[in-house]
């Protein structure tokens, strides 16, 4: 819940003492990154298990537009999506065994992930989200949904099973700019996630945000104010993505032609770490990179080397002697 965390584990990373250094910085970390986050407040390790629940999206089914955002294939990003689609519990299981034989973790946060997971009335949402939280091996539940898609009831019953149970609702920001967000066909402004926000506010769930950098016409300037504007709102995580390609969108077809020109790694990197320089150390990032499957995936080639570009970004914040919060206080 923005603002005030939920109670943790005696070594949180969460906590801190006013005047002393946060936890992750203790731990010598630059900023303060999920896993680091996971261990404080479950006191284990805790990974993600993506499920699919159905949904569609209202820039997809013509609510508010057709076609979806430009760059988004769902199956490009979401393990579930790429299968045929099974129940809940029949997800859970082929994810956590997938999940324990890479990882080797045991304790899980149940992800419904790809398109809009709150674009439903409550009375189908609501045996979704217990069925997953129901399984024991399930700590908690990751929400992923845009802002204009959280009603008052929603809300609600997100906050009800929040109440009892470690619960993250995932707004899709992208971006501040309302001129970006109709590039991307997104079918929103900007103020459906400042009014998103105002309804979720002190409630028992975190907020996270997702952010793409790297959107074709946004500055330097540009991408930093969005980061700016989600230390003021008061998000409890963020997910950055750089703009990658995948295969049968119209994104593709605008870089095929030269319309859209993506970043460099150093690009993105020194985009990536002025952007966390500008957030509360309390934020959580949650991945610093995106990339897809290749055989969803065009470009560029240097996101599908994710342990690399998140040395790359450990090394930028090093070579400046930076880290997370540095530059919040002047933005503040």
């Amino acid at each position: 819940m923005t603002g005030q965390r939920l109670p943790t584990t005696e070594n949180s990373a969460a906590t801190t003492v006013a005047g002393a250094a946060p936890p992750w910085r203790a731990a010598g970390l630059r900023y303060f990154g999920y896993g680091f986050f996971l261990r404080g407040r479950f006191g284990v390790p805790v990974h993600k298990v993506s499920l699919d629940a159905g949904f569609t999206c209202p820039n997809v089914d013509g609510t508010v537009a057709r076609g979806g955002c430009v760059f988004c294939d769902n199956r490009s990003f979401s393990p579930s999506r790429r299968l045929p689609r099974a129940t809940i519990g029949e997800q859970l299981a082929i994810g956590m065994a997938k999940v324990r034989e890479r990882f080797g973790v045991a304790r899980f946060l149940a992800y419904f992930q790809p398109a809009t997971n709150t674009y439903a009335p409550v009375e189908r949402l609501r045996p979704l989200y217990e069925e997953a939280l129901a399984h024991s091996h399930v700590v908690g539940l990751a929400i992923g949904t845009r802002p204009d898609c959280v009603p008052d009831d929603v809300l609600d019953l997100v906050d009800q099973l929040a109440a009892q149970r470690y619960v993250s609702l995932e707004l899709g920001l992208q971006t501040i700019h309302d001129r970006s967000l109709a590039w991307m066909n997104r079918g929103c402004t900007h103020a459906a996630f400042v009014d998103a926000m105002a309804r979720a506010r002190g409630r028992h769930f975190e907020i996270g945000a997702h952010v793409i950098l790297g959107l074709p016409g946004e500055s330097r300037d540009d991408m930093l104010a969005t980061a700016d504007e989600l230390a003021r709102a008061g998000v409890d995580s963020v997910k950055l993505h750089n703009l990658y390609v995948v295969k049968g969108t119209p994104l593709a077809d605008d870089v095929a032609a030269g319309r859209v020109i993506l970043q460099s790694q150093a690009e993105y990197v020194e985009t990536a770490v002025d952007f966390i320089e500008r957030l509360p150390p309390t934020v959580v990032v949650e991945r610093v990179s995106g990339e897809a499957p290749p055989d969803y995936f065009v470009g560029p080639a240097w996101c599908l080397q994710k342990a690399a570009v998140r040395l790359a970004i450990d090394a930028e914040f090093r070579r400046r002697d930076s880290y997370q919060g540095c530059r919040w206080a002047q933005t503040s």
